[in-house]
């Protein structure tokens, strides 16, 4: 067995109810892989489970994904051996923590131009992009692109990257302080959600409605959303950071001009361990290309991690909270 600190949770609730406490870790079993961490993401998901917004069973640990060195492997991992760098976004909760036991199939490895910061700041967020900007809707130069939250993790990820693609993006913020981080990432003009006029904003500043509107939203602007989106257009809804979407009426869609909708997830894009490695070399060319860059606005210690929670909820951190262990 080795010693271990973990965050783990048995009641849901404020910042105050995560409990950083010592559990032994036993050596991987087969198909395992023993990980130290060294370096943690921190992800607006981990703050709703947390809150028992999208509860888990208690008691529970948190965190998506982590970067970190193979200290020990399991019967049968053939694919992966002690000292090698690796990371993960989609092994279950609990990577807030020294170390863990993951799957050896929901690891990949690191290419030396991504450190362990890049890979646990990026990995899940950047993962969310590739699959809105190749599989969700194949991003093609001179797309018209509306993203919403363009100065959040993934907005500002998928801003660059839709870019360097060569699709014209615009942008929405619900603060005028985020705009200059938006056009920063290559908004070519950011509307404020605080205007009840948005749409028409949006329409007045583009010209012509949308190809695909990136709605991470949900209530509050799923419905006008389908607004700015051109006919046969493509509305994704990919996130509710304001409660969740509405239900639409198919009708409606055809009202609008005939439009598509769709509510994808990371994970299902991600569930075969071939088809999530190819698409993390994917995500890793990008970065290598500098179309994805890691923003980390703060950084905590897994000590200080209702405090990281804290701050992530009064939006005091521009960019992205980075947890070492």
């Amino acid at each position: 067995m080795t010693a271990s600190r973990k965050v783990e949770l048995v009641e849901f609730g404020d910042p105050d109810v995560l409990k950083l406490v010592r559990r032994d870790v036993p050596p991987p079993a087969a198909g395992e892989v023993q990980i130290r961490h060294k370096a943690i993401g921190f992800n607006f998901i981990d703050i709703y489970q947390r809150k028992g917004v999208y509860p888990l069973p208690l008691p529970t640990g948190l965190g998506f994904e982590a970067a970190g060195v193979v200290e020990a492997v399991g019967p049968g991992v053939s694919d992966h051996a002690v000292g090698e760098r690796v990371a993960y976004m989609n092994a279950g909760v609990g990577a807030y923590s020294d170390r863990r036991n993951v799957p050896a199939d929901k690891l990949v490895k690191l290419p030396e131009s991504v450190s362990d910061e890049m890979a646990a700041t990026l990995l899940f967020k950047g993962m969310t992009a590739q699959y809105l900007l190749r599989r969700t809707h194949k991003v093609d130069p001179g797309d018209v692109l509306f993203v919403h939250s363009a100065a959040g993790g993934v907005g500002q990820i998928l801003t660059r990257w839709a870019t360097a693609l060569g699709a014209i993006v615009f942008g929405s913020t619900g603060s005028p302080e985020k705009r200059e981080t938006a056009l920063a990432a290559g908004c070519k003009e950011v509307l404020d959600l605080d205007d009840p006029q948005w749409p028409e904003a949006f329409l007045a500043a583009s010209g012509t409605k949308a190809r695909v509107v990136y709605d991470a939203i949900g209530r509050a602007t799923l419905l006008r959303s389908l607004d700015c989106a051109a006919p046969f257009g493509l509305v994704v809804s990919y996130g509710a950071s304001s409660g969740k979407a509405p239900a639409i009426d198919p009708e409606l869609l055809n009202k609008k001009g005939c439009l598509f909708l769709t509510r994808p997830s990371v994970f299902p894009h991600n569930a075969d361990p071939a088809t999530f490695r190819a698409n993390a070399a994917d995500l890793f060319d990008a970065i290598a290309q500098g179309h994805v860059k890691a923003d980390i606005g703060a950084r905590f210690a897994l000590d200080d991690i209702a405090e990281a929670h804290r701050a992530a909820e009064e939006r005091r951190v521009k960019g992205t909270i980075l947890i070492t262990p």
